[in-house]
């Protein structure tokens, strides 16, 4: 009887903690896989909160939020798309904050590609050949919408426009250039550090030539559990910060 006791014992304290057990959804940048993955599992093993994590590119995660997806932190790669869903009261704007910053780079496949300067006298349809330029969506995705708009600053998207291959995300563009598929790509520095052995960053575009990238990141209109808001803190912590600023991000302020 007693044995029989202590299992039941041991059964409803599991059960206790099952039942106890809190558990947060984020939709993220795609950009921000690496570092977020890392500093998510730090976060879980301090506080036994589990955070799940679906990734995409911005506009698709904004439109699942919208369609009624069930996340409780939106973390995205453009003001844009938090525009959206705090106009359409999506988010706790008193929540909202500027997270970090990156930059943009042109990237070829293998380690030992040749540095090029970005500017307007570089004849980038000649370094493309017939070779592919691999982006995120130029039109929806932030980082193909502030590629296109460093290309077009230099003056060189109308030459190499025909020959850009299009991804559902950055990591995706990242993907083709790391397997050869495409010869170069349009990525942000993130990006390409966590591919150090695949591809080469052959060019940083200047900062002036888009807009500045910026990740918003706000608690959801459905996000009510307390612990939302404290992961969104604890991404601004100085050990959530280092490991951003190891992936090549830049803090915000």
């Amino acid at each position: 009887m007693t044995v029989i006791r202590t299992v039941l014992a041991v059964f409803l304290l599991a059960l206790g903690a099952k039942a106890g057990a809190t558990e947060i959804t984020v939709f993220a940048a795609s950009s921000l896989k690496t570092a977020l993955d890392e500093v998510a599992a730090d976060w879980s093993g301090e506080t036994g909160t589990t955070v799940t994590i679906a990734y995409g590119g911005s506009a698709a995660m904004a439109r699942q939020i919208e369609a009624g997806a069930p996340a409780d932190i939106f973390l995205s790669a453009a003001p844009d798309w938090m525009d959206e869903l705090q106009q359409k009261g999506l988010i706790r704007p008193e929540t909202r904050r500027d997270l970090w910053g990156n930059r943009l780079v042109l990237i070829a496949t293998g380690p030992d590609a040749t540095p090029q300067i970005l500017s307007p006298a570089l004849d980038l349809a000649a370094l493309l050949g017939e070779e592919r330029l691999s982006m995120a969506m130029v039109d929806a995705v932030p980082a193909g919408q502030y590629g296109k708009e460093a290309l077009q600053s230099l003056g060189l998207w109308d030459g190499i426009a025909d020959r850009v291959v299009q991804s559902e995300n950055v990591r995706q563009a990242l993907s083709l250039v790391t397997l050869g598929e495409a010869r170069f790509g349009v990525v942000y520095a993130s990006d390409a550090v966590a591919e150090p052995e695949g591809i080469s960053v052959i060019g940083t575009f200047p900062e002036d030539s888009h807009r500045p990238i910026v990740y918003p990141g706000a608690v959801t209109a459905a996000g009510r559990l307390p612990e939302a808001a404290l992961f969104l803190d604890y991404l601004s912590s100085p050990n959530a910060s280092a490991v951003f600023a190891g992936q090549g991000f830049t803090m915000r302020k």
